[in-house]
């Protein structure tokens, strides 16, 4: 049950971060995905600030309840860091920068789901002391490496109204091909460094899990990624949705690393 307190506030923060970055981008939206809610009409300008002004507090608030350190200190960073992503200020608007919109994206999917909560479960919840697992390490370098890719292939579809605003992401700069071959490249042997990772483990069951499910998840990928139009909108979205499904499957192998 203390587990998944703790997972009401990350999903709260989650949607203040997709809530701000929709109300950021309302007007690239109508060019890049007119289906979405704001910039669709569905949700009105103050549904959406509702929306994130709400779901913020009530998840630092239940931060605080829990009280964790850990757990608190990784919902204000996700909060600082996902909201820097997407606001025009001076010095923000990270997702106008190809590094720092990778930099970012591997902090909010990867690093935030991983440590803050691994400690907060380890010290807080279960009681024991605490020790940076080899699970723990894998997931951590695994899921970020990942994200960065997530990062890149986001941006495929986008290009179109990121010109016309000025927004200068990886694609742009680097056109839709180098950056599709390398995203894949990066998945690809992320796939392959888990599999030998796997090969490591003392434990036969382990060993099988991981080695076969991440061949398998890897021969999928690049299977995929053969039917892919660079040219298709619609197609460079279903890749990236499909890539978000290889992802939570990584949540279920990562528990077969010893």
């Amino acid at each position: 049950m203390e587990v998944l307190k703790s997972m009401v506030p990350a999903i709260l923060m989650n949607i203040f971060v997709t809530a701000i970055n929709q109300l950021s981008d309302v007007e690239i939206d109508k060019v890049n995905k007119p289906h979405l809610p704001l910039a669709s009409g569905d949700f009105s300008i103050g549904e959406g600030v509702a929306i994130a002004v709400i779901s913020t507090m009530t998840s630092v608030a239940m931060g605080i309840m829990l009280r964790s350190p850990p757990l608190f200190i990784g919902l204000i960073t996700w909060w600082i860091v996902g909201a820097a992503y997407s606001i025009d200020l001076p010095l923000l608007r990270w997702k106008g920068s190809p590094l720092m919109a990778a930099v970012t994206i591997m902090i909010l999917n990867g690093l935030l789901l991983q440590f803050p909560y691994f400690v907060h479960v380890q010290k807080y919840v279960l009681g024991r002391p605490l020790e940076f697992t080899k699970p723990l390490l894998f997931a951590a370098a695994f899921m970020g490496i990942f994200n960065i890719a997530i990062a890149f292939v986001k941006d495929l579809p986008d290009v179109e109204g990121d010109k016309e605003f000025g927004l200068r992401t990886l694609p742009v700069i680097l056109g839709k091909e180098k950056v599709f071959s390398i995203s894949v490249s990066m998945l690809l042997m992320a796939y392959g460094a888990a599999i030998l990772t796997g090969a490591s483990s003392p434990f036969l069951l382990c060993k099988l899990v991981t080695m076969i499910g991440h061949s398998v998840l890897g021969f999928i990928l690049w299977h995929q990624t053969r039917t892919i139009d660079l040219s298709d909108a619609k197609s460079m979205q279903s890749l990236y949705m499909f890539i978000f499904k290889l992802y939570y499957a990584e949540f279920f192998l990562i528990h077969f690393i010893r």
